[in-house]
């Protein structure tokens, strides 16, 4: 076999054979659930007025809107008060669950559903930010987003060191359980006529994914057809990776091609003017503070440009794109705190994790998981009698529903 064509195997047998960056896919997984719950936890006092009944982009104007640009967002099924906050409180719930990687496949789809309802809802409500997990919703339905770092991992864990041990596994009914209670809550929307044909169609085919997968993990056990499935599984797993970092980079790209255009961002004036907007300086005299400095304005002002432009062309040197990654990061965090803007930052954060090397992201986790053992053992000497295990420890491990997990 010709070196190429060795080449080409060995690449094709690499994105088949393994969901690649299982850690940087949780950091997303985890950002971006996180993002957005944050922002609709903040936001719960004025939800009515930004994407509810109250909001000034009324239902009617939405409705004509979206009967033009055919968008994706339950919340045009009613305008009830009672149903918006049904909406709400699932788009909550749905980010808290994934944030923790509970039944990670169908938390991502109904994260997504929650995503696209309400920004779709109220077009004029959101930023870059939004947009980006806009994006990012859509994207982590196709990961295998839950191999660690989740609740999905530890129960799987659980189940492998039960059956070393030679113990007997109870099969996994919560799975089941919310596959069916989805499906019919799926089949009445059907009969409703509420949905598109287009989505009609990516909603059941993901239900009949998951049947399938649960039955291949059932009844075929580790045979031909689950080989096959996780095939396919890894596939588009590495395929919406590859375009999650695409689309970071994309962003960055076109971001620093357009401010060279512009005479403020040649002249390196361009961050000094943001600093004096009223709407983006929570803290003016540390708004005034940095804009006084001529000097460091014109170096934010073009550094920012050229960390941006250069981004994209550093992915092929590991070292460089570290630091430049680090400093892309450092800047998010800045504009978060003086300009305030911390969800549009977050966002921003949580796509450049992607790009974070896994031996960091080892690392980190394991630094978490010592402080998180740390603190379990201090509470566990508080604990009285002689039973010091730790509240809440699982007497024995469930089968995971391979159908709901990573």
């Amino acid at each position: 076999m010709s070196r190429p064509a060795a080449a080409i195997g060995r690449g094709i047998t690499r994105v088949t054979d393994a969901a690649l960056g299982p850690y940087q896919t949780a950091v997303v997984r985890i950002g971006f659930s996180a993002t957005w719950l944050l922002f609709l936890l903040r936001e719960f006092p004025n939800r009515q007025e930004m994407y509810g009944p109250d909001a000034p982009w009324s239902w009617d104007l939405a409705q004509q809107l979206i009967a033009g640009n055919h968008a994706f967002t339950v919340l045009m099924w009613s305008d009830s008060r009672v149903w918006f906050e049904t909406v709400y409180a699932l788009a909550v719930l749905s980010s808290a669950l994934l944030l923790m990687g509970w039944r990670t496949r169908t938390m991502s789809v109904l994260f997504m559903v929650g995503v696209l309802s309400l920004q779709n809802r109220s077009i004029f409500m959101g930023d870059g930010g939004d947009n980006v997990i806009h994006l990012m919703a859509i994207y982590l339905v196709l990961t295998r987003c839950g191999m660690v770092w989740s609740l999905d991992a530890r129960r799987a864990r659980l189940v492998r060191e039960a059956r070393a041990r030679g113990e007997v596994v109870r099969p996994d009914r919560v799975g089941p359980a919310l596959w069916a209670v989805l499906g019919f809550a799926l089949l009445l929307v059907s009969l409703a006529g509420w949905l598109s044909a287009g989505w009609l169609t990516v909603f059941w085919g993901l239900w009949a994914v998951q049947a399938l997968w649960w039955a291949v993990g059932r009844y075929a056990g580790t045979g031909e057809p689950r080989v096959l499935l996780d095939l396919v599984a890894n596939l588009a797993h590495n395929a919406a990776l590859f375009v999650i970092m695409a689309e970071a980079c994309l962003i960055y790209a076109t971001a620093g091609w357009y401010k060279i255009q512009g005479s403020r961002w040649q002249d390196g004036t361009a961050v000094y003017y943001p600093l004096h907007l009223d709407y983006f300086s929570p803290w003016p005299a540390l708004s005034d503070l940095l804009s006084a400095n001529g000097t460091l304005v014109m170096l934010v002002t073009y550094g920012t440009v050229m960390v941006q432009v250069a981004f994209p062309f550093t992915l092929f040197n590991r070292r460089v794109k570290n630091v430049l990654l680090a400093l892309m990061i450092t800047e998010h965090a800045v504009i978060a705190v003086v300009l305030g803007l911390p969800f549009f930052s977050l966002a921003m954060i949580a796509a450049d994790a992607v790009f974070l090397p896994t031996s960091f992201l080892r690392r980190l986790g394991d630094g978490v998981a010592r402080a998180r053992g740390r603190l379990f053992a201090r509470r566990d000497r508080t604990l009285p009698g002689p039973d010091k295990r730790r509240p809440g420890a699982p007497e024995t491990a469930e089968e995971p529903h391979v159908g709901f997990t990573a």
